[in-house]
């Protein structure tokens, strides 16, 4: 549901009643095209964008507590809201809507700070307390809802997407060269960076809370997991019901919609499993379900896809993406993702959330989050095979241990690729000008994560943290998931993040879910009774969308214009002659690159050319 925005201000001269407030929303349009809501105080403006899925005809927004103190915007869903609204009638609070976020103001009316305890959804949320002044951000655990903030002299301006902060006219647009180092080195940004310096994602977990004088930003949550092996005191069997229980629970929760949700199906096991239990909850409902199929053989799911679909009885629609099609939405996917990508697959995404806008569909079940949770990638199976950390003492392996001991704290954790050869691509790409300040934005440091929520932990815990923190929250989830759902007005609900879920998770032990002979074993054991077989047999596929090297052979005059050396030159922050030389080589008859193990650096520099052209960034 929906996008908010918002401004704060200090100070008494100046009211905030012509804030730009209406400019700002309205540019969240796409994420509430159905209504929408505003509170200006004397020094708080807050703004409202609504995608109408819960209680259709009194959930607009802002909502309040009984004696309006307290007013509230949110985007996202509270799943576990209708027992937290039996709790809280018991203590005589009372409700005007049917909707579910209304527990919120009540729910911090009553513990304050301590509420987030009790919270299950997706959620970012801006609270406001007329009795104090204060103002309370909040990003859900999963990081699924975005928040991005920024201080402004003597105003805090908030919003769902940065482009409505961008609204403001005195938010200056500056690039932030750390955010674009950690795409090259990590899989993607990571919060609280963004691509506009000064401009930060609110972390998944935290809360900032105060006024533009005097704010904090504090953790509320995050996974942890056991820092001691969990003993097998109990079968197999027992792990697999006690997960299929709260998998069970947690697609329920996120069937609940005054509105019909649809299903993503890929053809591959984690949204098999969600598809396959929505019947199962709602055998009566007449689901419709979402695939896109490609014309390479080699690429394409569909046979899965139209097996799991007639398995679940759905209304099925599948887009065929041609290759073309990836030029004609490529400018669209880095406007809703805010920054550069180092992939294409976020155009096959955009057009999938066309198809369910095109069939009526708001709402959408996706299975992210199972890789994550359960070791869907290789690296797991690397780990658990001692595959992982280079066994060679060359020089480079020894740079690349040190690195690694002071990213993690363990130089044999080998996570995505080699940094020490990604740096020296960036050194090389870079120009000159931006290597002399290399160090100052360098994203190879410490800091990154919280080490303490690595040490002494197993190897599969450790890959699944980092999962977690460097690649579901800002990129599988965002750029991947809310920007391009949000962008045709769709909702995406994910029930593998869930916290329940998550709960049962840590307490299984690794030897239960860590077989690299049959990777998800565990999660297919509590699939057998309803996923078909044939899916649950099938190898892990992972697609990979055409890269740059495929664009290049193109020829086309855009993408040519925006990587030409001239072009790259003024823009400054690459070196022009490198980008040739790349380019000649990716441009090559039969030159591919095996995306699972190697950066598509050309990617990332003709996407933000093109993002510095849409957001009309400075030259460096």
């Amino acid at each position: 549901m929906c996008g908010i925005s918002g401004i704060m201000r200090t100070g008494e001269e100046k009211e905030l009643v012509n804030s730009g407030i209406v400019e700002m929303t309205n540019e969240l349009m796409h994420r509430g095209p159905d209504d929408c809501g505003y509170y200006v105080d004397h020094n708080i403006a807050l703004g409202f964008r609504r995608l109408s899925i819960i209680d259709l005809k009194y959930g607009n927004q802002p909502l309040y507590n009984e004696d309006k103190s307290l007013i509230m915007v949110c985007n996202g869903e509270i799943f576990n809201y209708k027992k937290l609204r039996k709790q809280l009638q018991l203590k005589g609070h009372n409700f005007y809507t049917s909707c579910d976020v209304e527990v919120i103001p009540h729910l911090y009316e009553e513990y304050g700070l301590d509420m987030f305890d009790k919270l299950n959804g997706q959620f970012a949320f801006a609270l406001y307390n007329r009795n104090n002044r204060k103002v309370l951000l909040a990003r859900d655990h999963f990081g699924i809802a975005p928040l991005f903030y920024t201080h402004l002299g003597k105003d805090l301006i908030f919003g769902s997407e940065i482009k409505s902060l961008l609204k403001h006219p005195e938010i200056p647009r500056s690039v932030n060269l750390t955010a674009l180092d950690q795409i090259f080195t990590f899989p993607g940004i990571i919060s609280p960076s963004t691509m506009f310096k000064g401009i930060y994602s609110l972390k998944p977990g935290h809360y900032l809370f105060g006024n533009p004088d005097e704010f904090k930003v504090k953790e509320y949550w995050d996974l942890v997991y056991p820092s001691t092996p969990i003993e097998s005191t109990k079968p197999k069997d027992y792990y697999i019901d006690k997960l299929s229980n709260a998998l069970t629970q947690s697609v329920n929760y996120r069937l609940n919609s005054d509105v019909p949700v649809g299903l993503y199906i890929s053809g591959g096991l984690d949204s098999s499993i969600v598809a396959s239990l929505s019947k199962t909850i709602k055998p009566d409902t007449d689901f419709h379900s979402f695939s896109i199929e490609f014309g390479d053989k080699h690429i394409n799911e569909s046979k899965y896809q139209k097996l799991m679909a007639k398995s679940i009885k759905s209304r099925h629609h599948s887009y065929l993406f041609k290759n073309e099609d990836i030029l004609l939405r490529l400018k669209t996917a880095i406007f809703h993702a805010e920054c550069p990508l180092k992939e294409t697959y976020n155009t096959c995404s955009l057009a999938l959330s066309e198809l369910a806008n095109l069939n009526n569909i708001k709402v959408v079940l996706g299975g992210e989050g199972a890789d994550e949770l359960f070791g869907g990638y290789v690296g797991y199976k690397f780990d658990s095979l001692g595959l992982g950390a280079g066994t060679h003492m060359d020089p480079e392996e020894i740079i690349d241990m040190q690195i690694r001991d002071k990213l993690w704290g363990d130089e044999n954790l080998l996570y995505d690729k080699h940094i020490s050869t990604i740096e020296e691509l960036k050194l090389g790409l870079y120009s000159n000008p931006v290597k002399e300040v290399f160090n100052e934005f360098n994203s190879a440091v410490e800091g990154v994560v919280d080490k303490s929520k690595l040490a002494g932990r197993n190897s599969f815990h450790k890959r699944s943290y980092l999962d977690f923190k460097l690649r579901l929250s800002d990129h599988l989830v965002a750029d991947h998931g809310d920007r391009v759902g949000y962008a045709n007005s769709v909702e995406i609900r994910y029930p593998f993040l869930d916290l329940d879920v998550m709960n049962c998770v840590k307490d299984i032990p690794i030897s239960f879910i860590n077989n690299p002979m049959n990777e998800k074993e565990l999660l297919k054991m509590c699939a057998k009774e309803y996923v078909p077989k044939s899916i649950m047999e099938r190898q892990k596929f992972s697609f990979v969308a055409p890269g740059s090297n495929y664009l290049m052979r193109l020829n086309n005059e855009w993408i040519n214009d925006t990587l030409s050396f001239d072009t790259i030159k003024r823009q400054g922050y690459f070196n022009p002659n490198v980008v040739e030389r790349v380019k000649e080589n990716f441009s090559k008859e039969g030159f591919d690159i095996n995306q699972t193990f190697e950066t598509d650096i050309l990617m990332i520099v003709l996407t933000f050319g093109i993002f510095l052209d849409l957001f009309e960034m400075p030259n460096f």
